[in-house]
């Protein structure tokens, strides 16, 4: 398929990148045109999406979604995708030591690179996307030579890496790769000779010393041990500390079989639980998104492929019941402790007061180096107790809410999963081939579950279950919108179930119940507080604070913002369901299913 011009080669680009979301006019303005776009910007747009729409065919599908444009291609490969999911697996790989493995499947990924990356397209989008491909790209293949060196490649891998570190100086990973093929090729002093080199390098450019990559590889060097590669990461586990005797804990629940996507999210959390413990104090990190999104999956997934650099062990506590409500800090502490090995009443008797569980369990985990995953927390006034205050300890936590009172967190905000993910995590349950022969039903069940990978599990299981029916069947079932929720659960797993307690931890959960119902009249399209003040007969002002409680408790997502910069808020369509479910209900809690977080 030939294309010309650099603003046709932009719209498709950005519609690739976007991963099945939408791509607003807004975003598109800005990567085509930069902060001055003409006033024909729209229609030019127009243009731009029926001509793709002509070069790609029936089988892509370029569909406008408020507040911009949606590409949906379940059966297509992209190079990106296709890069991403070969360097998951290679890494995982490397991890568990399967070296030819994971050379194969690295390189297998970087032969999806097929010169430069975002060639033909305008200086805005390659300047907004172009640093961080080139980034994943990179390590990707540090990964790759990590794998060739400990296969004793060194000798065909030495004149790579004098191209790699003349081209890439401050990278003080391949510097340190390139110093362990010298090393293991005998040429002691070209190694050293590299190292010194680098050392001024970084002082004259960057005011900076070397990096713990390459300092250990240099005294790895200066001590004549070859290793399993110095400079890699199979070398640089954290040393054990005080407490390397005792049995470290390892409460994580059990990886599920089927975690899909979200390659960008790990890898970044990943990054984050990887950085070397220092004296900044506390880590928190923070997994966000709404019910039944996978935030459990993932920050325990990250956790476990992560334990390497925690040898002190992991914890793991759930901080609300099946009845999604908040556990007390005591019971989460108490269990906590006990999974330190501390002895503490619980049962019958009356568990310990609070400060007294919190002064033990600080004193348990001072000068550790743990992982925490607390799951589910509901806000920070229940959370404070539970974080752990020293700087060796990472407390990675999940919630709905964002939690801007916890200090210092980095946040991952979760998404629904864009259709290839969907697709793969529901062929994990119900079997590709079954869904391959029969696509648009199968593209209808993707739809109805909007991307959540909960109602995706349920389908699955659903359909896993009754092997001898039609995905078009379900299909149907889940067609009417008035008993779709309905139809979303299985098992014990319940969507809506996992979607109620959202409202219910809200502050004045009842003012917002009333808010959500009234909503739901202005149906799927984006909207702004003005017309939200209309539909709820308040002022602008108040309707905004409204519409902020509901994004926090995430029932309401920002979509993007007006000409006039002000914020646009859109339902997910099953939230919009149970919305609308709510009109007649009568008020009464739901259970929450395991896992539903």
């Amino acid at each position: 398929m030939a294309l010309s011009g650099s603003k046709i080669h932009t719209v498709l680009a950005a519609l690739l990148l976007a991963r099945g979301r939408v791509v607003s006019d807004s975003r598109l303005n800005t990567l085509l045109w930069g902060w001055e776009p003409p006033a024909t910007s729209g229609a030019q747009i127009y243009t731009y999406m029926s001509r793709l729409r002509k070069l790609l065919g029936d089988e892509v599908g370029i569909e406008r979604r408020q507040p911009g444009y949606l590409l949906r291609a379940p059966h297509s490969t992209v190079d990106l995708l296709e890069f991403e999911r070969l360097d998951t697996l290679g890494r995982a790989a490397l991890r568990r030591k399967r070296f030819g493995e994971a050379g194969s499947l690295l390189t297998q990924a970087l032969g999806h690179w097929r010169g430069t990356a975002l060639a033909n397209v305008t200086e805005h989008l390659a300047d907004a996307e172009l640093p961080q491909l080139e980034e994943a790209r990179m390590h990707t293949l540090e990964s790759r030579i990590e794998a060739d060196l400990a296969l004793g490649r060194h000798e065909q891998l030495t004149a790579e890496l004098t191209g790699l570190v003349a081209r890439h100086p401050l990278r003080e990973k391949l510097r340190a790769q390139l110093m362990t093929a010298y090393y293991r090729g005998g040429r002691q002093s070209d190694a050293l000779q590299s190292y010194y080199e680098g050392r001024s390098l970084l002082a004259d450019q960057l005011g900076v010393d070397p990096g713990e990559d390459l300092g250990s590889t240099y005294a790895a060097v200066l001590a004549g041990r070859s290793g399993p590669g110095p400079g890699s990461t199979a070398s640089r586990r954290p040393a054990p500390s005080a407490y390397a005797d005792e049995d470290a804990p390892s409460m994580l629940p059990a990886q599920t079989t089927e975690f899909v996507g979200r390659g960008t999210e790990l890898a970044a959390l990943r990054a984050q639980l990887a950085e070397p413990a220092g004296g900044r104090g506390p880590r928190h990190l923070l997994v966000t998104g709404m019910a039944g999104v996978g935030k459990t999956a993932l920050a325990v997934h990250a956790a476990h492929l992560s334990a390497a650099h925690y040898p002190d062990g992991c914890l793991f506590a759930e901080l609300t019941g099946p009845d999604g409500q908040p556990r007390q800090p005591a019971d989460v502490l108490t269990g906590l402790l006990r999974g330190l090995g501390e002895h503490v009443s619980g049962g019958q008797d009356a568990p310990a007061e609070t400060d007294e569980l919190l002064r033990r369990y600080r004193a348990r985990t001072a000068g550790r180096r743990l992982l925490v995953v607390l799951d589910g927390a509901v806000n920070s006034r229940r959370l404070d107790p539970l974080l752990a205050g020293s700087p060796d300890a990472v407390v990675l936590i999940t919630s709905r809410a964002r939690l801007p009172q916890v200090t210092g967190a980095r946040t991952t905000a979760l998404a629904p999963l864009g259709d290839g993910a969907a697709f793969d995590l529901l062929a994990a349950s119900a079997g590709r081939a079954r869904l391959l022969a029969e696509p648009d039903a199968a593209d209808d069940v993707l739809a109805y579950c909007g991307g959540l990978p909960l109602a995706l599990r349920v389908t699955g299981s659903r359909l896993a279950a009754r092997p001898y029916w039609p995905v078009a069947r379900l299909a149907e079932r889940l067609a009417d919108p008035g008993s779709r929720l309905a139809e979303l659960a299985f098992a014990g797993v319940d969507v809506a179930g996992a979607l109620m307690p959202s409202l219910e931890q809200l502050p004045e959960s009842g003012r917002a119940r009333a808010t959500l119902v009234q909503l739901a009249d202005i149906g799927a399209e984006s909207f702004p507080a003005q017309r939200a003040a209309a539909c709820l007969r308040t002022r602008e002002a108040a309707a905004e604070q409204l519409l902020e409680q509901l994004v926090d408790g995430a029932l309401l997502d920002i979509c993007g913002v007006d000409r006039q910069g002000r914020p646009l808020y859109r339902f997910h369509e099953l939230v919009l369901l149970l919305a609308r479910s709510l009109k007649d209900a009568p008020r009464q809690s739901r259970r929450e299913p395991t896992g539903a977080r």
